[in-house]
Protein backbone atom coordinates (compact mmCIF):
# COMPACT_ATOMS: atom_id res chain seq x y z
CA UNK A 1 0.00 0.00 0.00
CA UNK A 2 3.08 2.10 0.87
CA UNK A 3 4.58 1.88 -2.58
CA UNK A 4 3.63 4.23 -4.16
CA UNK A 5 3.88 7.20 -2.31
CA UNK A 6 7.54 5.96 -1.50
CA UNK A 7 8.22 6.10 -5.45
CA UNK A 8 6.57 9.74 -5.39
CA UNK A 9 8.92 11.25 -2.81
CA UNK A 10 11.96 9.35 -4.92
CA UNK A 11 11.13 10.90 -7.85
CA UNK A 12 10.17 14.18 -6.47
CA UNK A 13 13.92 13.83 -4.73
CA UNK A 14 15.39 13.66 -7.93
CA UNK A 15 13.79 16.25 -9.58
CA UNK A 16 14.80 18.77 -7.18
CA UNK A 17 18.26 17.53 -7.13
CA UNK A 18 18.56 17.96 -10.96
CA UNK A 19 17.02 21.47 -10.56
CA UNK A 20 19.87 22.81 -7.79
CA UNK A 21 22.60 21.06 -9.16
CA UNK A 22 25.01 23.91 -10.41
CA UNK A 23 27.83 23.12 -13.07
CA UNK A 24 31.03 23.63 -12.37
CA UNK A 25 32.07 24.11 -16.13
CA UNK A 26 31.05 27.73 -16.30
CA UNK A 27 33.73 28.21 -13.68
CA UNK A 28 37.66 29.57 -14.36
CA UNK A 29 41.07 29.01 -13.16
CA UNK A 30 38.90 26.33 -10.77
CA UNK A 31 42.75 24.93 -9.39
CA UNK A 32 44.21 28.77 -8.76
CA UNK A 33 45.10 28.67 -4.77
CA UNK A 34 45.30 31.93 -2.61
CA UNK A 35 48.68 33.35 -3.35
CA UNK A 36 49.41 30.75 -6.36
CA UNK A 37 51.99 32.50 -8.63
CA UNK A 38 51.18 31.99 -11.78
CA UNK A 39 54.48 31.60 -14.77
CA UNK A 40 53.43 30.85 -18.33
CA UNK A 41 56.05 28.78 -19.32
CA UNK A 42 56.25 30.69 -23.08
CA UNK A 43 56.06 34.60 -22.62
CA UNK A 44 55.73 35.18 -25.91
CA UNK A 45 56.03 38.94 -27.83
CA UNK A 46 54.73 39.62 -30.64
CA UNK A 47 56.87 39.43 -33.46
CA UNK A 48 57.56 40.99 -37.08
CA UNK A 49 56.27 38.50 -39.29
CA UNK A 50 54.92 38.62 -43.17
CA UNK A 51 52.04 41.20 -44.04
CA UNK A 52 52.67 42.98 -40.91
CA UNK A 53 52.59 46.83 -41.24
CA UNK A 54 54.87 48.79 -39.39
CA UNK A 55 55.35 52.71 -38.84
CA UNK A 56 59.30 53.46 -38.33
CA UNK A 57 60.39 56.39 -36.82
CA UNK A 58 63.74 57.88 -36.76
CA UNK A 59 64.69 60.76 -34.31
CA UNK A 60 68.07 62.49 -34.59
CA UNK A 61 69.25 66.07 -33.31
CA UNK A 62 69.17 67.58 -36.99
CA UNK A 63 65.25 67.18 -38.01
CA UNK A 64 66.64 67.81 -41.77
CA UNK A 65 69.06 64.79 -41.30
CA UNK A 66 65.78 63.36 -39.72
CA UNK A 67 63.69 63.54 -42.43
CA UNK A 68 65.71 61.85 -45.09
CA UNK A 69 64.66 58.70 -43.35
CA UNK A 70 61.02 59.30 -42.35
CA UNK A 71 59.77 59.01 -45.28
CA UNK A 72 56.19 61.31 -45.90
CA UNK A 73 53.11 61.11 -48.45
CA UNK A 74 54.70 63.52 -50.84
CA UNK A 75 57.49 61.29 -51.31
CA UNK A 76 55.80 58.24 -51.16
CA UNK A 77 53.29 59.88 -54.33
CA UNK A 78 56.19 59.60 -57.01
CA UNK A 79 55.98 55.46 -56.75
CA UNK A 80 52.32 54.84 -56.54
CA UNK A 81 52.73 52.62 -59.46
CA UNK A 82 55.99 50.73 -58.81
CA UNK A 83 56.45 47.82 -56.09
CA UNK A 84 57.02 50.08 -53.21
CA UNK A 85 56.63 48.79 -50.12
CA UNK A 86 55.48 52.14 -48.45
CA UNK A 87 52.16 53.19 -47.61
CA UNK A 88 50.37 56.22 -45.92
CA UNK A 89 50.19 56.73 -41.75
CA UNK A 90 48.85 59.71 -40.17
CA UNK A 91 52.16 60.96 -38.43
CA UNK A 92 53.37 64.61 -37.14
CA UNK A 93 57.24 64.25 -38.74
CA UNK A 94 57.07 67.53 -40.80
CA UNK A 95 53.88 68.81 -42.68
CA UNK A 96 53.27 65.39 -44.67
CA UNK A 97 51.96 62.24 -43.61
CA UNK A 98 54.22 59.09 -41.83
CA UNK A 99 54.90 56.26 -43.84
CA UNK A 100 54.88 52.86 -42.66
CA UNK A 101 56.04 49.80 -44.16
CA UNK A 102 54.48 46.28 -45.56
CA UNK A 103 56.72 43.42 -44.76
CA UNK A 104 56.85 40.78 -47.37
CA UNK A 105 57.03 37.10 -47.74
CA UNK A 106 60.87 36.66 -46.65
CA UNK A 107 60.46 39.43 -43.32
CA UNK A 108 62.10 42.56 -45.05
CA UNK A 109 61.27 45.93 -46.03
CA UNK A 110 63.00 48.50 -48.02
CA UNK A 111 63.88 51.46 -45.83
CA UNK A 112 65.20 54.57 -46.89
CA UNK A 113 68.99 54.99 -48.15
CA UNK A 114 69.32 51.54 -46.06
CA UNK A 115 67.84 49.33 -48.48
CA UNK A 116 66.34 46.24 -47.90
CA UNK A 117 66.71 44.90 -44.61
CA UNK A 118 65.82 41.80 -42.64
CA UNK A 119 63.71 42.12 -39.48
CA UNK A 120 60.90 38.80 -39.98
CA UNK A 121 61.14 37.67 -36.07
CA UNK A 122 62.45 40.48 -34.30
CA UNK A 123 60.34 42.07 -31.43
CA UNK A 124 59.58 46.21 -32.08
CA UNK A 125 62.35 46.92 -29.98
CA UNK A 126 65.20 44.13 -31.57
CA UNK A 127 63.76 45.85 -34.93
CA UNK A 128 64.33 49.38 -33.48
CA UNK A 129 67.66 48.27 -31.96
CA UNK A 130 68.32 46.59 -35.13
CA UNK A 131 67.61 49.61 -37.71
CA UNK A 132 69.60 52.11 -34.87
CA UNK A 133 72.98 50.12 -35.21
CA UNK A 134 72.26 49.72 -39.24
CA UNK A 135 72.48 53.76 -39.51
CA UNK A 136 75.38 53.83 -37.19
CA UNK A 137 77.64 51.30 -38.41
CA UNK A 138 76.82 53.08 -42.50
CA UNK A 139 78.07 56.14 -40.61
CA UNK A 140 74.66 57.78 -41.84
CA UNK A 141 73.72 59.26 -38.40
CA UNK A 142 75.79 59.48 -34.78
CA UNK A 143 72.75 59.49 -32.65
CA UNK A 144 69.65 57.70 -34.06
CA UNK A 145 66.62 57.08 -31.87
CA UNK A 146 64.06 54.78 -33.81
CA UNK A 147 61.03 53.63 -32.80
CA UNK A 148 58.94 50.85 -34.38
CA UNK A 149 55.06 50.15 -33.88
CA UNK A 150 52.74 47.66 -35.61
CA UNK A 151 50.10 48.73 -36.90
CA UNK A 152 47.43 45.79 -37.90
CA UNK A 153 48.26 43.74 -35.17
CA UNK A 154 44.69 41.97 -34.33
CA UNK A 155 43.86 38.59 -32.97
CA UNK A 156 40.10 36.75 -34.12
CA UNK A 157 37.08 35.79 -31.29
CA UNK A 158 34.47 33.42 -32.55
CA UNK A 159 32.10 31.74 -31.08
CA UNK A 160 30.54 31.49 -27.61
CA UNK A 161 31.24 34.78 -26.68
CA UNK A 162 29.41 38.39 -26.59
CA UNK A 163 30.92 40.27 -28.93
CA UNK A 164 32.68 37.64 -31.44
CA UNK A 165 34.75 39.71 -34.02
CA UNK A 166 38.45 40.76 -35.11
CA UNK A 167 40.31 43.18 -32.13
CA UNK A 168 43.05 45.60 -32.88
CA UNK A 169 45.61 45.97 -29.79
CA UNK A 170 48.56 47.43 -29.14
CA UNK A 171 49.93 45.69 -26.80
CA UNK A 172 54.01 43.93 -27.28
CA UNK A 173 52.20 40.88 -25.21
CA UNK A 174 48.44 40.16 -25.47
CA UNK A 175 46.89 36.48 -23.57
CA UNK A 176 44.26 34.57 -24.14
CA UNK A 177 42.20 36.07 -21.25
CA UNK A 178 42.49 39.32 -23.31
CA UNK A 179 41.40 38.41 -26.43
CA UNK A 180 38.33 37.23 -24.56
CA UNK A 181 37.71 40.11 -22.48
CA UNK A 182 37.96 42.30 -25.23
CA UNK A 183 35.43 40.15 -26.69
CA UNK A 184 33.44 40.79 -23.65
CA UNK A 185 33.65 37.02 -22.51
CA UNK A 186 32.66 34.23 -22.41
CA UNK A 187 28.40 32.86 -22.32
CA UNK A 188 27.41 30.76 -20.14
CA UNK A 189 26.99 28.22 -23.03
CA UNK A 190 30.39 28.36 -24.01
CA UNK A 191 32.97 25.57 -23.38
CA UNK A 192 35.92 26.48 -21.27
CA UNK A 193 37.55 23.16 -21.18
CA UNK A 194 37.87 22.80 -25.16
CA UNK A 195 38.68 26.30 -26.55
CA UNK A 196 40.44 25.97 -30.25
CA UNK A 197 43.56 29.30 -30.99
CA UNK A 198 44.57 28.55 -34.67
CA UNK A 199 47.72 29.86 -35.29
CA UNK A 200 49.63 31.22 -38.49
CA UNK A 201 52.59 28.89 -39.56
CA UNK A 202 55.02 28.89 -42.43
CA UNK A 203 53.44 28.43 -45.81
CA UNK A 204 50.01 29.74 -44.92
CA UNK A 205 49.02 26.60 -42.86
CA UNK A 206 47.33 27.04 -39.09
CA UNK A 207 48.53 25.02 -36.18
CA UNK A 208 45.43 24.00 -33.15
CA UNK A 209 45.93 24.68 -29.86
CA UNK A 210 43.42 23.33 -27.81
CA UNK A 211 43.13 25.31 -24.16
CA UNK A 212 41.63 24.33 -21.03
CA UNK A 213 40.46 27.54 -19.04
CA UNK A 214 38.83 26.11 -15.88
CA UNK A 215 42.69 24.58 -15.36
CA UNK A 216 45.34 27.47 -14.53
CA UNK A 217 48.27 25.14 -14.91
CA UNK A 218 46.93 24.02 -18.39
CA UNK A 219 46.61 27.04 -19.96
CA UNK A 220 50.33 28.21 -18.27
CA UNK A 221 51.92 25.76 -20.17
CA UNK A 222 50.09 26.25 -23.39
CA UNK A 223 52.05 27.58 -26.17
CA UNK A 224 48.38 29.91 -26.71
CA UNK A 225 48.68 31.23 -23.28
CA UNK A 226 49.79 34.37 -25.44
CA UNK A 227 48.77 35.03 -28.55
CA UNK A 228 50.19 36.26 -31.74
CA UNK A 229 49.13 38.45 -34.50
CA UNK A 230 45.88 36.79 -36.25
CA UNK A 231 45.53 34.44 -34.42
CA UNK A 232 41.98 33.11 -34.14
CA UNK A 233 40.07 32.02 -31.12
CA UNK A 234 37.15 29.89 -31.10
CA UNK A 235 34.88 29.26 -28.24
CA UNK A 236 32.75 25.85 -28.73
CA UNK A 237 29.23 26.39 -27.73
CA UNK A 238 28.44 23.33 -24.99
CA UNK A 239 26.03 20.16 -25.87
CA UNK A 240 22.53 21.81 -24.56
CA UNK A 241 23.06 24.80 -27.31
CA UNK A 242 24.29 22.97 -29.69
CA UNK A 243 21.29 20.40 -28.87
CA UNK A 244 18.93 23.86 -29.60
CA UNK A 245 19.79 23.09 -33.16
CA UNK A 246 17.10 21.07 -33.66
CA UNK A 247 13.43 21.62 -32.92
CA UNK A 248 12.55 19.47 -29.82
CA UNK A 249 16.78 18.47 -29.11
CA UNK A 250 16.21 19.88 -25.24
CA UNK A 251 12.66 18.61 -24.82
CA UNK A 252 14.53 15.63 -22.54
CA UNK A 253 16.51 17.69 -20.03
CA UNK A 254 13.95 20.09 -19.23
CA UNK A 255 12.09 20.32 -16.10
CA UNK A 256 8.25 19.61 -17.17
CA UNK A 257 9.31 16.77 -19.37
CA UNK A 258 10.59 15.00 -16.24
CA UNK A 259 7.74 16.04 -14.50
CA UNK A 260 5.37 14.35 -16.79
CA UNK A 261 7.75 10.82 -16.68
CA UNK A 262 7.20 11.23 -12.84
CA UNK A 263 3.90 11.47 -12.69
CA UNK A 264 3.14 9.02 -15.31
CA UNK A 265 5.79 6.30 -13.11
CA UNK A 266 3.62 6.58 -10.27
CA UNK A 267 0.02 6.54 -11.95
CA UNK A 268 1.71 3.16 -13.51
CA UNK A 269 3.20 1.66 -9.92
CA UNK A 270 -0.38 3.11 -8.20
CA UNK A 271 -2.35 0.72 -11.05
CA UNK A 272 0.04 -1.90 -10.41
CA UNK A 273 -0.38 -1.82 -6.97
CA UNK A 274 -3.99 -1.85 -7.01
CA UNK A 275 -3.92 -4.89 -9.36
CA UNK A 276 -1.69 -6.91 -6.55
CA UNK A 277 -3.63 -6.45 -3.92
Amino acid sequence: MKKAPLISYAVALGLLATSCSTPKNVTYFQDVTDGAVINPIQQLEIKVRPKDKLAILVSTQDPALSNLFNLVQSQMRLGTNSSTTIESLEGTVTDGRISYYNVDDEGDINFPVLGKIHIGGMSRFEAASYIEKKLVDSQLVKDPVVTVEFINTAVSVLGEVKSPGRYEFNLDRISIFDAIAMAGDLKPTGMRENVVVLRETEGGKRQAYKVDLTDMASVSASPAFNLQQNDIVYIEPNAKQKRESTASGNDLFTPSFWVTIGSLGITVATLIVTLTK
